[in-house]
């Protein structure tokens, strides 16, 4: 397993701060077919100080994860999902079976978050019960130890989609991309409300922000939201009629 080097600025916080971004298939889970295909990052978000720390997405090599936060004197003691696609939370994908959120509560009883509209569709994707899940609402926060993390409820690839923002960090799942963003035509999908939470939700988001996605979709690991605001495609669609029209409507 490779050791990623983070993009964002240095800043005193990061004594405290713990994150990581793994590549499925290369930094985990290596020779995992279907992890190399995707191209899926996993987060490790937590607090050097208390050595708590959060898996965003845990899915394909969950033990790897696991292995990952002790070698680093970390614990899990909680996941956070982006959305409910199987390769982002484990479940059946196409036939292939991935693993996620089930595994990691066989492995570790711990809570996890989800947006409250995303429930029900994590319940279908996992088979885990509603009881295993946390629900929440955009502008929650949620502390790993002493390290804030501010959810940000962006619908539109699925209905409960979020983002996550903690210390000049966005984890972004597969609302945003630096290059496009993600698909609305899979179940749950919404393109205006995809529109709404690029140019409204994550408005309030600043240019110097790090953008860290759900997918190696981009020779970049991340860049910041000012570098992904001006080259990608998305925000060049300066009207909610010019967004719609690449839909056909």
């Amino acid at each position: 397993m490779t050791e990623s080097t983070p993009l964002a600025p240095s800043d005193p916080a990061d004594d405290r701060l713990y994150f990581r971004q793994l590549l499925a298939g290369r930094d985990f889970a290596v020779g995992d077919s279907v992890a190399q295909q995707m191209m899926n990052f996993v987060y490790l978000i937590g607090d050097r100080t208390t050595g708590e720390a959060f898996i965003v997405d845990p899915a394909y090599g969950v033990d790897d994860l696991l292995e990952v936060l002790a070698a680093d004197g970390m614990r899990c003691t909680g996941a956070l999902a982006t959305h409910y696609h199987p390769d982002h939370v484990g479940g059946d994908m196409m036939g292939w079976g991935i693993e996620g959120i089930t595994r990691l509560l066989e492995a570790n009883q711990v809570p996890i978050h989800v947006q409250a509209d995303e429930a029900p569709w994590v319940e279908r994707s996992t088979g885990v019960s509603g009881d295993d899940l946390v629900t929440h609402h955009g502008g929650d926060v949620i502390n790993i130890g002493g390290v804030p993390v501010t959810l940000i409820h962006t619908p539109g690839h699925t209905p409960g989609s979020q983002c996550f923002l903690v210390d000049g960090r966005l984890v972004s799942g597969d609302t945003l991309f630096l290059e496009g963003c993600g698909r609305t035509d899979l179940p749950g999908g919404d393109p205006e409300a995809m529109y709404e939470s690029l140019t409204t939700r994550l408005a309030r988001v600043p240019d110097e922000t790090i953008l860290y996605p759900g997918h190696l979709y981009s020779p970049d690991p991340s860049a910041s939201m000012g570098v992904t605001r001006e080259h990608n495609y998305v925000f060049r669609l300066s009207t909610p009629e010019q967004w719609m029209s690449m839909f056909g409507r």
